[in-house]
């Protein structure tokens, strides 16, 4: 049976390397929707809590689970074996960068390893993890056609990349576009077919290089558009203006801006990454990405500017930094989510410790933390802990928080998300610090 007659009577065995916050999710939904799936995760801690039917990705619920491993529609596994058998194996491995800021492409090329080595005829390989333009041109395919198969023939290879927004409910796994660019007209068009069965919506473009590019351009549009309002805050600080304010004005104009708020510094795999692997490639063509460079600048600088205004407003008050009580609210990178991946409050909380302050910190998405070293265990709020600081950081704004009793029971509070706006404005005139 053709592979195409395999994914139109969803017969077709899909394979997906790597159960993260990408790869599990897409694994519940093609097996949600009738494909028989085998999901490959090397972590042996995650692949037994799945057998059991628990999460620990908070977009994928446990009752959801459960019924798919115990009905065989979906099969954890640690064993590469079972790629022999797939007839689509989607790739959802971490994307990295190294120390010295070049991509770390080790794990998409261990996935690509296993997966020749076990080729059979007719297998369809989507990469999803964000790389640069030219990945699947330059390295996937050849290393593929290694073997003596022809791409478009014996095999297929198309780029689709994630667009996952942990934690939120409204744009979920199944309802965002995907967007497909195949290495030729049969790849996307077998591709598109594929993901046509499971996911709401799915947009064609011309080649695996655009594809790539298009996924870095969402997130390399954010980060530039983030830095320029962080710029604008520290101009806004310097001249005694609320930067909130100015946005919430500007915000009236319906048409020409789109509001941007600013922040304690980017966080989450994407956004302070993304941007780094496209100006890289771009050096490799002689061309120097200088806004995308700077912007990356001003925001990896943000922590480093939240902890001057830590310091600056503990002297007003008499106090220096070296032995004050400093807890953190929200540990996670962003609202509502348990994801501490490139979290600013991590290095917020390792230049005040070590600066001499007595670090804690809340947050009940994160209930362990490991800094330097040192293991920090979440703080329970309560009045009594909030009046023994001397400083409360606010850098997610969870809506769990309570954030009058934050404000009315905190000596200071330093809040790098406005998250205390409807707080009475007496109180918070008082005590409350922004950006």
């Amino acid at each position: 049976m053709s592979l195409q007659r395999k994914i139109e009577q969803k017969r077709a065995r899909v394979a997906i390397l790597g159960l993260g916050y990408v790869g599990l999710p897409l694994a519940v939904e093609f097996a949600k929707a009738g494909f028989p799936v085998a999901g490959i995760e090397v972590d042996r801690s995650k692949v037994a809590m799945l057998h059991k039917g628990k999460s620990y990705v908070q977009d994928v619920p446990g009752e959801e689970i459960e019924p798919l491993i115990r009905g065989r529609r979906l099969r954890v596994t640690g064993d590469c074996g079972m790629l022999q058998r797939a007839d689509a194996i989607i790739i959802c491995v971490p994307t990295p960068l190294r120390k010295t800021k070049d991509p770390d492409l080790s794990y998409i090329m261990s996935a690509v390893e296993e997966i020749s080595a076990r080729m059979g005829r007719e297998q369809l390989i989507v990469l999803e993890s964000t790389t640069y333009p030219g990945t699947c041109d330059e390295l996937i395919l050849p290393f593929l056609e290694r073997g003596g198969g022809r791409v478009g023939r014996d095999f297929f290879l198309a780029f689709s990349p994630e667009r996952v927004d942990p934690g939120n409910a409204l744009h979920t796994t199944r309802s965002i576009t995907k967007i497909i660019g195949g290495v030729t007209r049969r790849c996307t068009a077998l591709a598109c077919l594929l993901y046509g069965q499971v996911l709401e919506r799915v947009h064609p473009v011309s080649s695996t290089r655009v594809a790539e590019m298009a996924k870095l351009l969402e997130n390399t549009f954010r980060s530039v558009n983030i830095a320029m309002v962080n710029e604008m805050a520290l101009i806004c600080k310097r001249m005694g203006i609320d930067v909130w304010e100015v946005i919430e004005a500007a915000a009236t104009k319906p048409f020409g801006f789109m509001p941007f708020y600013p922040g304690p510094g980017l966080g989450g795999h994407c956004l302070p990454i993304d941007p780094v692997y496209l100006s890289w490639k771009a050096r490799v063509h002689n061309f120097e990405a200088r806004l995308i460079e700077v912007a990356a600048e001003i925001n990896a600088r943000m922590p480093e500017h939240v902890c001057g205004v830590i310091i600056e407003s503990l002297n007003r008050r008499g106090l220096c930094l070296k032995g004050a009580k400093i807890i953190i609210l929200g540990a996670a990178y962003k609202r509502n989510v348990g994801d501490t991946r490139e979290s600013p409050a991590l290095e917020i909380m390792r230049v005040l410790a070590r600066n001499g302050a007595r670090v804690s910190y809340s947050d009940p998405y994160v209930q362990t933390l490991d800094l330097d070293g040192r293991r920090f265990a979440s703080t329970r709020l309560s009045p009594r802990v909030l009046r023994r600081q001397d400083c409360a950081v606010i850098v997610a704004d969870h809506s769990c928080f309570d954030y009058d009793a934050i404000v009315r029971h905190a000596s200071l509070v330093v809040d790098t998300r406005n998250a205390t706006r409807a707080v009475a404005k007496g109180i918070r005139k008082r005590k409350v610090v922004t950006l």
